[in-house]
Formats: C-alpha cells, structure tokens, sequence
C-alpha cells in the first residue's frame, strides 16, 4: 500500500518519505534537513502532506519548519514531548494511531534515549519507524531515560512480528556489528550478517531497513535476556536489565 523512500541527509541520518500513492499523502519521518527532502518530494512529484517525528533532536527536527512554511503540513510528534518539537500540530501519546492516505500506523511509546520517543508501527505494511530507539544491530544512546525504561522499550519493540522492516534513522550499522562481535564473537547469524554489512557498506549501499526477525538473533541489546549473552558479559543468572545496562555501558565506552 505505502511506498518509502530513504533520503540520505547530514552525515549518517536517514529520512524516510511515507506516501499512499493512491490518494498522494506523504509523510516526511525525522526531517533532519529541509533541502534534500524536498529534492526528493519534486523529483517523485510527492506533496508533503505531513511529517512524523519520534523525538526533539536537532537531527531529527531541523528541517521541520522550512517544510511546513514550504507546504503547510502537519506535524505530529508526543504529547510529552510536546514544549521541544518545532511546529506541532497533532500531539499523540501511547496507543494512539496516525492516519495517512489508506495506512494507520500505532503510536508506540518507547523511551529510554529520550523520555518523550515514540515509534510508528505501521502493522499493515510490516513498517516500524523507530527514529534513535532501535538500531541494526544497536540502539541509541540512552540519554534521558533509565535502563528500565530502555529495556522496556526493547523489549516492546521485540514483541512485534518478525517479519517487520526496522527503518531506523542512522547508518550505525557497521560500527554496531564492530560491537555485537566484541559482545558475541561465536554467535553464527552475527557473524554472518556482519559479512553482509561489510559488503553494502562497501559498495556504499545502506544496511536499513533490517528484519525485525534478524534483530532479535543478532542485536545484543534485544538479547539482554537470552543466557548466552549475559554469560557473555559476565552476568550470568543476572536480571535482563542488569544485561541490558552492562552492554549499553559497554557500548558507550568502545
């Protein structure tokens, strides 16, 4: 029903453009710049009708209000979050839907990088927008949040079918396998999926979207649970958010 475009911007952030192609509704998710989105949108002949935002960050927002000057769309970001998102127009929280063209996406409270960060779980088009919560193969740095709430949310994010496309909003993936490796050096699916990456990134490709599926046998911060990553990290009969803060730890240290 949708199609989706990736628009590379900044350094390593990716925008997605989310458009029905039979009614013509487009949205923009994260616009971190307003130029090559609306590149983008001329060269398919999209009018943004609306933009999706997970959370506050600079590269996330700063393209929002030259896009809406330029269209006159409609932001939609959280509630919570509702005094740091430039443009607001519809606020949502936990359990709420977005409606775009004939797709509905769920709104999914998942903080831990920030404390206001939604996804949008689009279950009709397997689509999950997850902005800086979930990574391939990592997750973001947890900033305003606790282990326990990142954990949650993780976990959360895990519980949604295998078959769902992750369109994260970063090209970490490289460095993220470098990780995972140093984390599960003997895990089979990591270590072949870290081939595959070394490919792409070659050839320039991206890595995103992953299967949700492939996440929860690789992703080390979506197996904080699992024996064989919390013997790995020394942890053994540990709780799974003790896991989870000692490879979050790690990571920010590697």
């Amino acid at each position: 029903m949708l199609q989706i475009h990736q628009v590379p911007v900044l350094s390593d952030n990716y925008v997605y453009l989310v458009h029905d192609p039979e009614d013509g509704m487009t949205a923009a998710v994260d616009p971190a710049e307003s130029e090559p989105v609306a590149e983008a949108l001329a060269a398919r002949g999209w009018s943004l009708t609306h933009i999706l935002l997970t959370h506050h960050h600079h590269d996330h927002v700063g393209g929002v209000a030259a896009l809406k000057a330029a269209s006159g769309c409609t932001v939609v970001g959280a509630r919570a979050d509702a005094g740091r998102l430039p443009g607001l127009d519809h606020p949502v929280a936990d359990g709420d839907t977005v409606t775009l063209g004939r797709a509905t996406a769920q709104v999914l409270a998942v903080p831990g990088h920030t404390r206001g960060h939604i996804a949008y779980w689009f279950d009709a088009e397997s689509a999950l927008f997850c902005g800086d919560t979930l990574f391939v193969l990592g997750c973001g740095r947890m900033f305003e949040g606790t282990p326990e709430e990142f954990w949650g949310s993780l976990s959360r994010l895990r519980d949604l079918p295998d078959s769902t496309r992750v369109y994260c909003a970063h090209e970490y993936t490289a460095a993220n396998a470098r990780f995972a490796l140093s984390v599960e050096p003997d895990n089979p699916e990591l270590v072949a999926w870290a081939g595959e990456i070394d490919d792409l990134r070659r050839r320039g490709l991206s890595t995103v979207p992953s299967l949700l599926g492939r996440e929860k046998l690789a992703n080390p911060f979506l197996r904080a649970d699992r024996p064989a990553l919390a013997s790995a990290v020394g942890l053994a009969g540990a709780a799974p958010v003790e896991v989870f803060a000692e490879v979050r730890r790690r990571k920010d240290r590697f």
